[in-house]
């Protein structure tokens, strides 16, 4: 049986790809800087074999892409939970071009690279950073030669269903209120990426945005609301609130706002017929992580004024004491 190593295997992206692959009976080595975490251990349980690298160290990463067939790649970008204080775009370049260089050292047969949708255009119009990152890794396995397959995903479902997108019992971003946004479940890009193992004499050489559903963020709101059960309106904040965090994310929403991934849905849904849209990624699971995520707020809130009570029960008591 073929293996396949999925490099960022307890990511989000590495999480589904290996889930996945491990569903269709594929043999999987799961990469991750720490086989002793939880995360590790959970995908151990479910079949997949661990092994130890580092991005940095381009021994282990070639030690652990030999005898396989196929790799799955995937790196954090700027932002991303997990990445070390100064983590940068040529961080994110480095760790994918040394992915690379570890799967044509060890003769991979076939690699596939979780880039970003729009990367396609970066010799016709100014891409946000993280899209541009994504490209110059593209461009690196190109130039290597490797038969390889780029799968460009637009943003996941999966960012609403924590404080990335949901605060104060609303759907907050700096989303313009009426401009459609694409988003797509990240189950799907396990679904692509067996697909190209699958099929390499149809995916290998292939580049394709892919995308699940396209909504306005008002809309968006009114399906998670009505999934959980919940209002939760849409609040659109200033693109200039994002400045404060960087030019970079606050250009990532005006690009979004005013050019966007422009992915065909229909044509993805073709080379896919069961891709999730929002309502079935809601039902499938997607509300039940809102709501859980949604209930541990409210308890942390409940805890907090519970705290502060009981701080001011403290305070009027010592009061009482000093006026006695």
């Amino acid at each position: 049986m073929k293996t396949i190593v999925v490099v960022g295997a307890t990511g989000l992206q590495g999480r589904a790809v290996t889930a996945r692959l491990l569903a269709e009976g594929r043999r999987v080595r799961a990469v991750t800087r720490d086989a002793n975490s939880p995360a590790a251990r959970t995908l151990a349980q479910a079949g997949a074999e661990l092994v130890s690298a580092e991005m940095d160290d381009l021994a282990s990463l070639v030690a652990a892409a030999e005898g396989a067939h196929g790799v799955f790649s995937v790196q954090p970008t700027v932002g991303s939970p997990g990445t070390a204080p100064g983590f940068g775009a040529d961080d994110e370049v480095r760790w994918g071009r040394k992915v690379a260089d570890a799967a044509h050292a060890a003769g991979v047969r076939h690699l596939v690279y979780a880039s970003l949708a729009g990367a396609g255009r970066h010799d016709t119009e100014k891409l946000p950073q993280n899209v541009v990152s994504k490209w110059r890794i593209e461009q690196h396995i190109t130039r290597l030669g490797l038969p390889a397959t780029f799968l460009r995903p637009v943003s996941f479902m999966e960012n609403y269903t924590g404080p990335y997108h949901l605060h104060g019992g609303t759907v907050t971003t700096a989303f313009a209120a009426d401009v459609p946004q694409q988003i797509m479940a990240v189950d799907d890009v396990g679904v692509f990426t067996a697909l190209a193992f699958a099929r390499p004499q149809e995916w290998i050489g292939r580049a394709v945005d892919l995308a699940g559903d396209e909504l306005t963020p008002v809309q968006i709101a009114a399906a998670i609301s009505k999934a959980v059960g919940l209002s939760l309106p849409y609040v659109q904040i200033p693109v200039e609130a994002i400045a404060e965090f960087g030019e970079d994310f606050a250009y990532s929403y005006i690009w979004l706002n005013e050019r966007g991934y422009r992915a065909d849905v229909a044509f993805t849904r073709a080379l896919h017929p069961g891709l999730m849209d929002l309502p079935t990624w809601l039902a499938r699971g997607g509300a039940a992580q809102i709501k859980s995520f949604l209930a541990e707020q409210g308890a942390t809130k409940q805890d907090s004024a519970q705290q502060d009570n009981a701080r001011q029960d403290i305070a009027r008591q010592d009061a009482s004491r000093q006026d006695r």
